[in-house]
């Protein structure tokens, strides 16, 4: 921003609005911003704040940015061609679940049983489970999926792992998720499981 002129407080003014995992509250945020006639929003964090950013104007330019794939989650027509008023970034993380189920079968060869966990509130996370179990089928192993969408839940979920015996945990990419890695560290340390992969703070702070 700075290259081009522009510096916060002067002649920039940056408008922040958090859902804090309420997903229902994106659209009246969204609405929010548009009145405000804001020159130009930036959807992060979930596929649910692309399309209330997106269902809220048809002319304030949107930058989104995703781990999905734009096109099947609806955000735009195609990648070449995005059209309209929406455009953005996306790294198609939410595609790699097969392929970190794969590494992790080479950490833990004789990990039958994988559990993943997943926000059922991001859209795009959601969808990542059929991947994971196909990939999983195709090597004989099974996916225990758990969802998480409040720290009690995760509290729950690991609950569930350790009775069913989880041999290990994917983690899927979510802000609510990826925001909460001490906990999850805390209890791979507490209950000395195999190596846990998915989101990137949870990998970094791992080593």
């Amino acid at each position: 921003m700075g290259e081009g002129g522009y510096v916060e407080g002067h002649n920039l003014a940056i408008e922040f609005r958090f859902a804090e995992n309420q997903y229902t509250q994106l659209p009246t945020l969204a609405a929010d911003l548009v009145g405000r006639r804001v020159a130009a929003i930036a959807a992060t964090g979930s596929g649910s704040a692309v399309l209330a950013a997106k269902a809220s104007t048809a002319t304030i330019p949107i930058v989104f940015t995703t781990g999905g794939d734009p096109v099947r989650e609806g955000y735009v027509p195609s990648l070449n061609r995005p059209g309209g008023n929406i455009t953005g970034i996306a790294w198609f993380s939410a595609l790699v679940g097969a392929k970190q189920l794969g590494l992790l079968h080479e950490l833990v060869p004789k990990a039958a049983l994988i559990a993943l966990l997943v926000n059922p509130r991001n859209g795009e996370s959601a969808r990542e489970p059929s991947d994971v179990q196909r990939a999983a089928s195709a090597l004989g192993r099974q996916v225990l999926v758990l969802n998480a969408s409040a720290p009690s839940d995760i509290d729950a979920a690991f609950a569930t792992m350790q009775q069913r015996r989880a041999d290990g945990l994917l983690v899927t990419g979510d802000p609510f998720l990826s925001s909460r890695p001490n906990k999850l560290l805390r209890w791979r340390q507490a209950m000395q499981s195999p190596p846990s992969m998915g989101t990137a703070n949870l990998s970094l702070r791992a080593g």
